[in-house]
């Protein structure tokens, strides 16, 4: 903005708008969250999740020693800031982090395990804004505590799998794999280190600097050139110990079981430091959401708990975007339900109806949504409004009506009508409707 603090230019400053990689969720869009949080809740009640609500910022320290300083978000996307008594806060770029601190402050231990929650919470990430990611956006997401079972991990799988099949979606698919523990896992990137330095001039130059930080997340690179060095990488299936097999084996069993499908794919690790053995993601295999397809992506981190200070306690969760969601089943033409309209409309011929009509409106809230427009407009312009707000019914009360207790009730998608005694009508109003 030039000039802005010259008194003397005439040029019209610019409307407020919005920060870029925000969006407004419209009045006319938002049944559509409505609907996607109502069956996230069902399902995560179906499986015994309790929900749980943690701030909307939180120490830095808590992202940087338990995400990893190396990884992307860390290290580019994290909204960070100083507060007044010079305390380093974070925006949260994603749950898991805060609900572990929150498990260990408030030594969930004691309440029995395994302990199942579940969130639906706004998240922060310093990123070019993309089809159904912003730089705000939403995140639904479950986290089991308090079992190191194979059996924990498949539950965390089939709820994922429960809500995206709920919602209706197609040619979603299940990756899977497993990064290992710490037994084995040193050996496997030992064994990658010593490959991606035969091959470091292929590799792009995050990966170069991933080499001696991060090694895992070169696996996870998207750019050509390095996936095709990466092609001929050594497998980490070829370097997980006979423990970490029998866990996945079992985990495979279960989904087959339970009818999923997965794919075992050796270049899943999933973008941050603390995970252990199974890693997953539910990735749309149709070009909605173009480059960024994984609409669901988590995993086991049995080391968490214990690096936030805490005891050792298994842990497995996952995290699903909602704005991703929606874009998919907006694509793929999916149904939201309808969204909230007023089940009735009272409309006045006169103002000087307009109280009775409020003392109408009031006795029948309580049961029913109720429409009336309070400033004085005509009929006409009030089955307007009742049009365009899709009200389901409408009563018109003149002085006739206040004077009998008795008025017409209009069906207006059909236009039938039926008379009605005002006075039975506000105790059982669902009878009529």
């Amino acid at each position: 903005m030039e000039n802005n603090n010259n008194k003397n230019n005439n040029t019209k400053a610019p409307a407020f708008q919005l920060p870029k990689g925000t969006h407004d969720v419209m009045p006319d869009e938002v049944y559509k969250w409505q609907y996607v949080e109502s069956v996230v809740r069902e399902v995560s009640h179906n499986f015994c999740c309790l929900e749980i609500r943690t701030p909307m910022f939180e120490h830095t320290e808590v992202f940087l020693r338990n995400i990893g300083e190396e990884t992307d978000i860390v290290s580019k996307e994290m909204y960070t800031f100083f507060d007044k008594g010079e305390r380093s806060l974070t925006l949260k770029p994603e749950g898991t982090a805060a609900v572990a601190r929150s498990f260990v402050q408030n030594g969930l231990y004691g309440l029995g395990m395994p302990q199942r929650m579940y969130y639906i919470t706004p998240v922060f990430r310093y990123e070019n804004p993309q089809k159904g990611r912003y730089r705000q956006h939403h995140q639904f997401g479950v986290e089991f505590f308090g079992s190191s079972s194979p059996y924990m991990d498949f539950e965390v799988i089939h709820l994922a799998h429960q809500v995206l099949s709920r919602l209706g979606l197609k040619g979603i698919k299940l990756n899977l794999n497993s990064i290992g523990c710490p037994a084995c896992r040193p050996q496997y990137v030992e064994a990658l280190k010593a490959f991606a330095s035969q091959n470091v001039d292929k590799l792009c130059g995050q990966c170069r600097t991933r080499l001696n930080t991060n090694p895992l997340r070169i696996l996870d690179c998207k750019v050509d050139t390095c996936k095709q060095v990466l092609k001929y990488a050594p497998l980490i299936s070829e370097h997980v110990c006979d423990e970490c097999k029998t866990h996945q084996n079992t985990l495979v069993d279960m989904l087959k079981y339970a009818g999923i499908e997965c794919v075992i794919n050796p270049f899943i690790v999933r973008g941050l430091d603390y995970y252990t053995r199974t890693v997953f993601e539910f990735v749309a295999t149709s070009d909605t959401l173009g480059n960024q397809s994984t609409v669901c992506g988590g995993g086991r981190y049995d080391n968490l708990i214990k690096n936030m200070g805490g005891s050792d306690v298994n842990c497995v969760g996952f995290g699903m975007g909602i704005e991703r969601l929606i874009a998919i089943m907006t694509e793929q033409n999916l149904d939201f339900g309808k969204p909230n309209t007023p089940q009735l409309t009272i409309a006045y011929a006169s103002p000087d109806q307009l109280e009775y009509c409020m003392q109408l409106a009031t006795k029948l809230r309580p049961h029913i949504s109720v429409d009336i427009d309070y400033n004085g407009k005509s009929l006409k312009s009030q089955f307007k409004r009742a049009d365009k707000c899709k009200s389901a019914y409408a009563i018109t009360i003149g002085e006739t009506e206040q004077k009998s207790g008795v008025a017409v009730l209009r069906n207006l998608s059909n236009r039938d009508e039926r008379e009605i005694n005002l006075e039975i009508f506000l105790k059982s109003p669902l009878e009529y409707m």
